[in-house]
C-alpha cells in the first residue's frame, strides 16, 4: 500500500470511517475501525493530514492525533456537506472530508484545549438549568390557573406562587395540589441554586483569565459574554477583521444579490447562537441603562434607537460590540475610547458602514 498523505475521518460514538489517499490523490485506504482501533491505527500511522468534522468529541480527538504527530484540521459539518458525491453513509461521508480538507479555500475550525471546553461546559450547563427552570415555572403556573388562581409572570409571579403554596388558609388549593406544587417549588429552588453556582464559577474563571479581564472593560460585555467569547473564539488572529468575527457570529446582513442588484435582508444569525444571545442581550442592557453619556458606541446606538426600532438598534450595537471584542482580543489591549469619536450627526452613514458587510470604508 502507498503511504498515506491525506485522511478523512468520520468520527462517531463507537464507529469511526477512514478514508485515505496518497500524494496524488489516489485512493488506498477504506475502512470501518472501532474507537480502540482508531486510536492504534492512528499509532502505528506515519503522520499525515487528518481531516474531521467539527462534531462531539472532535476536539477530544484532534488533540490525541495531534500529540501523535499528524496535521489534524476540523471543518464544519455544513461545509463538507458538498463533497459527499452520492447518498449518505459512513464511507461517503469519509470521502467528503477527505476530499474537503485538500481544498486550498476551505475554512477550518480552530481545535479548543481542554480549558476552552471545560468554560464552555459550565455555559451549556448553566443554560439547560435556566431552560429548566423556565419549564418548571411554567408548570407551577399552569397548575395554579387550573385551581382559578393566575399569578403574574417573572420573579414576582413566582414568589406570590410560593407564598399562596405555603399558606394552609388558601382553600383554593387542595391538599393533594399543595403537595405537588411543593414538589415543583423545591425543584425550582434547587435549580436556582445550581444555576448562582454556574454563574460564580464562570466569573471566577473569567477574573483569573487575561483575555476574558480585558474582554469586561468593552462596554456591554460581561463575565458571561466575555467568557464564552475566549473560550469559543480562542485565537481571534483566525479572522482578518472584526467584520469577518460578526458574520461569524451571525451578526451581519443577509445577502441575496444576484446581478449586479445588491439586495441586503436582516441578519444571517449563522454561527454560534448563544454567543449572539449574549451580545445582544448585553446591547439591550446598556441602552436600556439610562446614562448614555459615557461611551461613544452607547451613544451613537443610542441616537440610532431614536430614529429606528430598540431592537434594530440593538443588533447593530451587538454587531459593533463584536467588532470591538475582535480589536480587543486580537491586540491585547483593553479597550478606550477612539480619538476620533462618533458624532449622532453622522449615525446614519456610520450605521449604513457597521450593517452592510460589502461598504468599503471611505
Amino acid at each position: 500500500m502507498k503511504p498515506l498523505h491525506t485522511v478523512g475521518l468520520d468520527v462517531g460514538k463507537s464507529v469511526f470511517q477512514v478514508h485515505g489517499v496518497d500524494i496524488e490523490s489516489q485512493p488506498v485506504l477504506r475502512r470501518k475501525l472501532s474507537r480502540s482501533q482508531m486510536f492504534e491505527f492512528f499509532e502505528n500511522t506515519p503522520p499525515c493530514l487528518v481531516g474531521i468534522e467539527s462534531t462531539s468529541g472532535a476536539n477530544h480527538i484532534a488533540r490525541s492525533l495531534i500529540g501523535m504527530g499528524h496535521t489534524v484540521r476540523l471543518m464544519p459539518a455544513s461545509y463538507v456537506k458538498a463533497y459527499v458525491k452520492t447518498h449518505k453513509n459512513d464511507a461517503n461521508d469519509a470521502e467528503a472530508i477527505c476530499e474537503a480538507v485538500q481544498r486550498p479555500n476551505m475554512r477550518f475550525v480552530p481545535t479548543k484545549n481542554v480549558q476552552q471546553q471545560a468554560v464552555l461546559s459550565l455555559h451549556r450547563v448553566r443554560k439547560l438549568l435556566i431552560g429548566q427552570r423556565v419549564a418548571l415555572s411554567n408548570s407551577l403556573r399552569g397548575i395554579l390557573v387550573e385551581f382559578g388562581i393566575v399569578v403574574p409572570k417573572r420573579a414576582i409571579g413566582i414568589s406570590e406562587a410560593f407564598q399562596l403554596i405555603e399558606d394552609e388558609s388558601c382553600e383554593m388549593i387542595p391538599p393533594i395540589g399543595r403537595t405537588a406544587l411543593r414538589l415543583l417549588g423545591e425543584q425550582y429552588k434547587t435549580t436556582g441554586r445550581r444555576i448562582e453556582r454556574c454563574t460564580k464559577q464562570i466569573e471566577s474563571w473569567h477574573k483569573k483569565s487575561p483575555d476574558s479581564r480585558r474582554l469586561g472593560t468593552v462596554p456591554g460585555v460581561g463575565a458571561l459574554a466575555a467568557s464564552a467569547l475566549v473560550a469559543t473564539v480562542g485565537d481571534a488572529q483566525q479572522f482578518r477583521s472584526g467584520r469577518e468575527m460578526a458574520a461569524w457570529l451571525g451578526l451581519v446582513p443577509l445577502q441575496k444579490s444576484s446581478g449586479g442588484r445588491q439586495v441586503l435582508g436582516r441578519i444571517s444569525k449563522r454561527g454560534d447562537s448563544y454567543l449572539r444571545g449574549l451580545l445582544y442581550m448585553g446591547a439591550m442592557s446598556v441602552l436600556r441603562g439610562g446614562d448614555h453619556s459615557k461611551h461613544y458606541v452607547v451613544r451613537w446606538a443610542a441616537g440610532l434607537a431614536k430614529r429606528k426600532s430598540y431592537r434594530l438598534a440593538s443588533v447593530a450595537l451587538a454587531n459593533k460590540l463584536a467588532r470591538i471584542a475582535w480589536a480587543v482580543l486580537a491586540k491585547g489591549e483593553n479597550f478606550r475610547e477612539p480619538t476620533h469619536q462618533m458624532s449622532l450627526r453622522t449615525a446614519p452613514v456610520a450605521r449604513q458602514k457597521l450593517l452592510d458587510p460589502t461598504k468599503k470604508r471611505q
